[in-house]
């Protein structure tokens, strides 16, 4: 079978398309055909050797969507045929997050999803809703679970709240999706008018260009009368600060992303000023998956997709990924 593994060096250009032996499922096992992969921020820093992995090489990517074509001794959960979706945390199915659900993440302490055929224990897999294409039940497990937990799971949002969502990346854009089924009115940033529109289209109650707006945390405060409830904060370094100014007293801030930098002085007396709940967060369990994927076909709800790509143009992906010019997700589409 065809596998993308990072080869030669931590960087885009060090990866390279490989023939490997098929793998069989052993007992409590099941082999997954892929037939997409989906690209989060986080498969561009390991690649580049900035997540935390050091062995080369490796097989990339977290998320993705195939068919289950084996399965081995004592499987009862899924059956060949089922359309599957591999989680991302392999080890976390319930239960609150710990270091041992943690420990298990593919495509990093785990070979990825970019292979012809995948080979994973049966409790690592969840079914994808019916009404959505392999492309749309790739861009679930890591993007729209960790959207989906941050709202649900973490910041209990009701009908009513006001959350805003930074730009237009695949975790941004699944929170206003979820967001607007809640009943919660939405405010998205970005430095595209463009991009704003099309927010706007999918259900934004009010937009603003960070570009011509560089306040925009006093500026959302204020359209709100007062603060934001729920913050999903995803740039890090370069936002921070803002999301301080934005959030309400008693407000939440959800840190996700990390997509401008890593180093950030915090102002802890807007922390306590506010009485502010800052929580850090990634991805979810199997059970918050499960959850997740019923409201979404409850609502016959449909991720947004920006680019499929072809299995061999992976780093053409990366690459635009990069850039950051996409709005929702980027796809790859195996052979």
């Amino acid at each position: 079978m065809k596998a993308w593994q990072v080869a030669r060096d931590w960087s885009i250009e060090g990866m390279e398309l490989a023939d490997l032996p098929e793998p069989a499922p052993g007992p409590g096992q099941v082999a997954v055909r892929m037939k997409t992969a989906s690209l989060n921020y986080r498969d561009l820093l390991t690649v580049q050797g900035k997540g935390g992995v050091t062995r080369l090489p490796l097989i990339p990517f977290s998320d993705g969507a195939g068919e289950v074509v084996a399965v081995g001794e004592g499987v009862t959960r899924v059956a060949v045929g089922d359309r599957v979706c591999p989680m991302f945390f392999q080890s976390w199915i319930d239960g609150q997050v710990s270091a041992a659900s943690r420990r298990h993440a593919l495509g990093g302490t785990r070979p990825g999803v970019l292979q012809e055929v995948i080979v994973l224990d049966a409790k690592g897999v969840s079914r994808v809703p019916s009404h959505l294409s392999f492309r749309e039940a790739a861009t679930l497990p890591c993007a729209g679970l960790t959207a989906w937990r941050a709202l649900f799971e973490e910041a209990n949002v009701k009908p009513g709240d006001t959350v805003l969502v930074q730009g237009t990346g695949g975790v941004s854009i699944f929170a206003l999706q979820f967001a607007k089924l809640a009943g919660a009115s939405v405010i998205v940033t970005s430095s595209s008018d463009e991009k704003l529109e099309r927010a706007r289209a999918l259900g934004a109650d009010h937009t603003i260009n960070y570009r011509s707006v560089p306040e925009w945390g006093k500026a959302a405060a204020e359209w709100t009368g007062g603060g934001v409830d729920h913050v999903v904060e995803v740039g890090g370094k370069d936002t921070f600060a803002q999301s301080l100014e934005a959030a309400r007293v008693g407000g939440t801030i959800l840190v996700i992303g990390v997509l401008t930098g890593f180093s950030q002085q915090i102002a802890i007396p807007s922390l306590f000023a506010k009485n502010l709940h800052v929580i850090g967060l990634s991805v979810g369990s199997r059970r918050i998956f499960e959850g997740m994927t019923a409201a979404i076909e409850r609502n016959s709800m449909k991720p947004v997709i920006d680019r499929v790509f072809s299995f061999d143009a992976v780093p053409d992906a990366l690459r635009l990924m990069q850039q950051g010019g996409h709005f929702g997700k980027i796809v790859v589409e195996f052979p």
